[in-house]
């Protein structure tokens, strides 16, 4: 059975592992911008797709197509799985830029989450749905428990 967007929106549930890995990979080019992909299944995230920025930019990112393709079809053709697209802002807040909100119309399905190295020693990951320009937050879970959001 297909997993459909009332059933998943609202929140994001992460497990510690997930939340570090996103950390690790946003700190890993810092302080450049990094992104990849989710897959979900309902509410909770899967898997984690590390994709290099194309663009290694502080600024912008583009996942590099050629590691993208495989994760992206996997998650795309699965009738379970729901998208999750994953970038960094590495000096502003963990809120989507203009750039992001035009870029989500090409992946309306998607869940988008960005973490913000703005605070390095305390980092912030909020989750977004990004709909026609409309930007609505999701609350993230982190091992059951409301995880801190950081600046809004």
């Amino acid at each position: 059975m297909a997993v459909t967007r009332a059933e998943i929106h609202g929140r994001i549930d992460l497990d510690r592992r997930t939340f570090d890995a996103l950390v690790a990979h946003a700190r890993s080019d810092a302080p450049y911008e990094v992104c990849g992909l989710l897959a979900f299944s309902g509410d909770r995230a899967d898997a984690f797709y590390p994709i290099p920025n194309a663009d290694r930019s502080m600024t912008s990112y583009t996942m590099d197509r050629e590691a993208m393709h495989k994760p992206y079809l996997k998650i795309d053709q699965s009738p379970n799985l729901g998208l999750g697209i994953f970038h960094s802002h590495t000096h502003t807040e963990a809120f989507p830029s203009p750039t992001d909100v035009e870029q989500a119309g090409f992946n309306p399905q998607a869940v988008f989450l960005i973490a913000s190295l703005q605070d390095p020693e305390d980092p912030v990951l909020r989750a977004f749905d990004i709909v026609d320009g409309k930007i609505t937050e999701r609350t993230v879970f982190l091992d059951g428990a409301e995880a801190p959001a950081g600046k809004r």
